[in-house]
């Protein structure tokens, strides 16, 4: 462990918090644009991380995955999820289209702080170290966040996208699954990582590629 990891690491659990925030503000900043007010109902429309923030998927799992990097071998690219948004589709004008939008809305807020840091990595490539490792972290959690997200793991937006295009029976058991996410979770990461894990590092470095000029996710 070297002190240039232990930075990272840190400079990775604030990025997290921050790709996290802006990930629930834009479902629920959305949701409520669309004719839902359950977001500010429910007091979500915060900055306040206690009001979002889920015990396994924002504290324990990346409490996980960020130890390994202190000796630098990652298992999976680092990741955190919130609770859900509390949204009501029908509240929403057009419940369908609707709730893709939003689903959708989590994952471009990243991808917006993905330009924006990654823009701002390549202003600090060359310059001092710690700003570097800042940046690049940032953009590494939220390139991964965004890419994640969507794939359709139960409770993560990809699984709130597909649902809309299942038939009623199957959207009812596959929406059915979101209170088991933290099982679905530790099998995707810890028991069958490849598949997903790579689609995560080719897709997210794809991303990265556009926005930074290089591969960001080791």
């Amino acid at each position: 462990m070297s002190l240039q990891s232990l930075l990272f690491v840190v400079y990775m659990a604030v990025g997290l918090l921050i790709a996290l925030l802006a990930h629930e503000l834009a479902h629920g900043w959305l949701a409520v644009r669309l004719g839902d007010q359950s977001p500010r109902m429910m007091r979500r429309l915060t900055l306040d991380p206690r009001a979002h923030l889920d015990p396994f998927g924002s504290l324990l799992l990346p409490g996980i995955l960020l130890l390994p990097v202190l000796f630098g071998q990652p298992l999976f690219p680092v990741f955190a999820y919130a609770k859900p948004m509390p949204v009501n589709p029908w509240n929403l004008r057009r419940r369908e289209r609707d709730a893709v939008l939003i689903a959708l809305a989590g994952p471009a807020a990243n991808v917006v702080l993905a330009f924006a840091f990654g823009a701002l990595f390549r202003l600090a490539a060359n310059g001092p170290v710690q700003p570097a490792l800042f940046v690049a972290a940032n953009l590494q959690v939220n390139v991964v966040m965004a890419v994640m997200q969507l794939v359709p793991i139960p409770s993560l937006d990809g699984s709130r996208v597909l649902a809309r295009f299942l038939p009623a029976r199957a959207r009812e058991v596959y929406t059915g699954l979101d209170p088991y996410a933290a099982l679905f979770i530790l099998v995707v990461f810890f028991i069958i990582p490849g598949p997903v894990g790579a689609f995560v590092r080719v897709v997210g470095n794809g991303v990265c590629g556009l926005v930074a000029g290089g591969a960001c996710i080791g």
